[in-house]
């Protein structure tokens, strides 16, 4: 059975693909695209929950988003290094799933694990195309691949986008994703926890992911929009690519 995938989307986190590009990877399913995510910790020096609980919370925020897919190369939270063996995970992950675009974490941010792992994920992409780098799952040799297009998602740092992906229509499932980390996020259905109040764990963090998205909408002019970095230039082969809406 064929793993491949038209998109593929990293995150250095359990919740930072749902954050930063689930309303992409929703509407992507919706017009018939196959995805995958790859998390490459298991978030274990979070502040609130377990490992347990995020594996399962994932694994729930995967179903709503209608992903094909979803591992966890379960690198050290907090201390992952750009290394060899790092990089042969990621190569490995890009080589099986075989993907025409790759989504990965943003370029800098506030935690310092997420810009590491933009540059783990983009320097793999480039590398998993090299047929001399050799890789294997469950024994089984490795064809080389590389994607076509590296796009880094926007998380807590604005960063101003290179293009933006319009997610109208999509924005409640998006939220439905996020909250599927009842540990991490505030829900109504469960707003009272034990655990320590965080920076992501308030009803208004959450009110900063909506008015994010409705920012980066008005500017193409539609309701919803989520904004991507790339280092590739993107081209056109027709117009009709565009979203066409007068602003």
């Amino acid at each position: 059975m064929s793993t491949k995938v038209d998109i593929l989307a990293f995150g250095v986190h359990p919740d930072d693909v749902e954050l930063g590009c689930s309303g992409t990877i929703i509407a992507s399913v919706a017009q018939g695209k196959k995805v995958a995510v790859v998390d490459l910790t298991q978030g274990e020096l979070g502040t609130r929950g377990t490992i347990e609980t995020r594996k399962t919370e994932a694994a729930d925020a995967a179903r709503i988003m209608g992903v094909s897919y979803r591992e966890n190369l379960k690198m050290a939270d907090g201390f992952f290094q750009i290394d060899e063996t790092n990089t042969r995970k990621v190569i490995a992950a890009i080589r099986k799933y075989q993907p025409d675009i790759v989504l990965c974490n943003a370029l800098e941010d506030r935690h310092p694990d997420h810009g590491r792992s933009s540059q783990l994920v983009e320097e793999a992409a480039f590398l998993a195309g090299l047929r001399k780098i050799e890789t294997e799952v469950d024994g089984v040799p490795q064809e080389a691949w590389r994607p076509a297009y590296v796009f880094h998602y926007i998380q807590d740092r604005y960063l101003k986008p290179d293009f933006v992906f319009d997610i109208s229509g999509y924005m409640d499932q998006k939220i439905k994703a996020v909250q599927a980390y009842t540990t991490q996020f505030y829900t109504s259905a469960a707003p009272d926890s034990d655990e320590p109040q965080t920076y992501i764990s308030t009803p208004d963090f959450l009110e900063t992911v909506k008015a994010r998205a409705l920012m980066l909408g008005k500017r193409i002019g539609v309701k919803y929009a989520e904004g991507y970095l790339t280092k590739k230039m993107i081209g056109v082969a027709e117009f009709n690519a565009f979203v066409q809406q007068t602003t």
